[in-house]
């Protein structure tokens, strides 16, 4: 890949990870889908490597933004560290299990059907979201049953098309706990499942798999330093927007959005246009 295609196809994917990241419309999914149309070749370890670099944008955004609240979890009681920990053990089990066989299936011939289907599921629970969200007048503390309700709805969100960030604050919103708690709980819960990501990813570069071979070059280094920057800066952007948006319970927009891609995936699938 030439200098000038890596620096912008890069940055384009930099730009979609850091908003996709925290908005509620799933990160992977639709790098996922966005690495098939650019033709990113998903041999000799590139694709990892690019992964890798743009999680760490988005985590660069959520220190920035939440640097308080991450300073607070290691005061006593630890009561929000130990809520936070249980929190990620069913997206931690679920992909050192299944993470593998997950990519498999995404990468696969079947991939766009699967992406159409997953951001069809996530569509709905938006939409069910706000219903629910805009009737409930009482709410209630983050406590050990909301919070592990959202530790579950995380897990399900290693399925590309599946909202990391709609799943956990859809589970919190349903189990009656205030928006603005779930907000920057939710926000939390992204720091260990990047982290854990990024680890995953990593062994795969520093260790990869009999017969294949990881090949990163220089024009791919140095594509991904911009791509980082802007993942970085459109994810600091997109947390602004998100707090704003849990806080008035709207999201019908977003289901409107993730219908008209899950359409164009349907389409996409059955035209083999990205065969």
């Amino acid at each position: 890949m030439g200098l000038w295609e890596a620096i912008w196809k890069s940055s384009l994917l930099g730009a979609v990870q850091g908003l996709t990241e925290f908005l509620p419309v799933s990160s992977s999914g639709h790098l996922s889908l966005l690495q098939r149309i650019l033709g990113f070749s998903l041999e000799g370890g590139s694709m990892t490597f690019t992964n890798i670099m743009l999680h760490l944008g988005t985590l660069i955004a959520v220190v920035i933004v939440f640097w308080r609240d991450i300073l607070g979890l290691f005061k006593k009681p630890f009561k929000t560290l130990l809520m936070l920990v249980v929190a990620t053990i069913p997206a931690a089990v679920v992909g050192l299990l299944c993470n593998d066989y997950i990519d498999a299936w995404f990468a696969g011939e079947k991939g766009l059907l699967y992406l159409a289907i997953c951001f069809a599921v996530t569509a709905l629970v938006l939409i069910l979201t706000e219903l629910v969200a805009k009737k409930r007048k009482k709410h209630a503390e983050l406590n050990w049953g909301n919070t592990v309700a959202m530790g579950v709805a995380q897990a399900f969100a290693l399925f590309p098309g599946i909202s990391r960030s709609g799943s956990t604050i859809a589970a919190g919103t349903f189990a009656g706990a205030k928006p603005e708690k779930i907000a920057k709980f939710s926000f939390l819960m992204s720091i260990p499942v990047i982290l854990g990501g990024f680890v995953l990813e990593l062994k795969d570069i520093v260790f990869p798999a009999e017969g294949v071979t990881v090949a990163i070059g220089s024009n791919e280094v140095i594509g991904m330093i911009f791509g980082v920057a802007i993942s970085a800066l459109t994810g600091f952007f997109a947390i602004k927007v998100m707090l704003k948006v849990i806080g008035k319970a709207n999201y019908k927009w977003f289901s409107f959005y993730l219908v008209l891609l899950s359409l164009t995936c349907f389409w996409l699938d059955a035209l083999a246009v990205l065969a």
